[in-house]
């Protein structure tokens, strides 16, 4: 059901167009990550949604009501920050409870709601620190208390993991989507970071340049990506050149070798095209499955652990692959000639 409705939505400072006619609905309890690099936009919807920027064009609805001029106050909406934005002078019992004091709430209904709040981040034992005797973690649970306990509609959350150590920032992004679960409620979360985008969301959008390059699940997104711009920002992506040989037959030329694509080929015989492909794709492990053979010489062999990555010249094209750290098979040397199998299906023409 869809609960929240941005259409045709635009945003200028001055002569600059920082969103060009944003259109996306989201459904009651999804979970939407924006997705892109600084200054794309991503935040300035998110803060059009909070009521703190008026949008220059389009209407924002929240369940049926249009809420594109209401103020932030007006808004039933809950937002945490990047930088926590905790009161210092309140302790964590306080910060919990000041939306639902400014509300005018009864006191045992406060009192009851920061209890069942601290209770849900597990903090419930520290109702009486204050923010500089608490790590950034435990801050970052308390200020998404402080935004939860007002119940609002909306949860808004603007890359609020950014400023947290990686441990840190992989158990609470994981915490923060049990606990959106476990609530129902709707959720916009902003971030830069793919990881975090695609482990924790229902549907990511790829912001480029102002406006929604793509928006799908995370399988779609990193899978099929539907631009140049989405392939490259998100996860690593190999760029093989090739020249159209037959549409009909959806064959392309990677230097001598001919390839059948899966994909509709749109240009012309003779055009070049750019194939996309990751570096998960390929094995050069004898037996791999796969109807297509790359043939190239390998220029560097990288150890990352978990994965070992190879790169090859293929054609003129530098082609990474991964494999699996196994102790049994020992990784191509610099200069040896490898045969890469692949799946023509993992090979994507880029639009521009």
């Amino acid at each position: 059901m869809t609960f929240l409705t941005l259409t045709n939505i635009q945003k200028s400072f001055g002569a600059v167009k920082v969103v060009h006619d944003f259109n996306m609905s989201i459904n009651k309890g999804e979970f939407v990550s924006f997705l892109g690099p600084s200054g794309c936009g991503k935040t300035t919807i998110l803060r059009m949604v909070a009521g703190f920027e008026d949008p220059t064009g389009g209407t924002i609805v929240i369940d049926d009501k249009d809420q594109s001029r209401l103020k932030s106050n007006q808004r039933n909406i809950g937002m945490v920050f990047q930088a926590y934005a905790l009161f210092p002078n309140m302790n964590v019992f306080d910060n919990v409870a000041f939306g639902l004091k400014v509300a005018g709430k009864p006191k045992d209904e406060i009192h009851a709601r920061v209890m069942e709040m601290l209770k849900l981040i597990h903090l419930e034992h520290l109702a009486d620190r204050y923010p500089y005797q608490m790590s950034g973690g435990q801050q970052q649970r308390v200020a998404l208390a402080r935004a939860l306990a007002p119940k609002p509609q909306v949860l808004l959350l603007d890359e609020p993991l950014s400023a947290l150590d990686a441990k840190i920032r992989v158990s609470l992004r994981e915490e923060i989507r049990q606990i959106q679960r476990q609530l129902g409620i709707t959720t916009i979360f902003v971030t830069h970071d793919q990881e975090e985008a695609l482990s924790i969301s229902d549907r990511v959008v790829v912001m480029n340049a102002g406006r929604a390059d793509q928006i799908g699940t995370p399988f779609e997104i990193y899978n099929r990506p539907a631009t140049r711009f989405v392939a490259s920002f998100v996860g690593t992506l190999n760029l093989i050149e090739a020249k159209v040989v037959d549409p009909q037959s959806r064959t392309v030329a990677i230097g001598d070798l001919s390839v059948a694509l899966k994909e509709e080929i749109k240009l012309p015989a003779g055009s070049t095209v750019q194939l996309a492909m990751r570096p998960e794709a390929g094995s050069i492990i004898d037996g791999a499955k796969g109807d297509t053979t790359l043939v190239g010489q390998v220029l560097s062999s990288h150890f990352l652990g978990s994965v070992i990555r190879t790169r090859i010249d293929v054609a003129g094209n530098t082609v990474s692959f991964d494999m699996f750290n196994d102790p049994s098979i020992t990784p191509p040397a610099i200069g040896d000639t490898v045969s890469l199998k692949i799946d023509s299906a993992d090979l994507l023409i880029l639009q521009a």
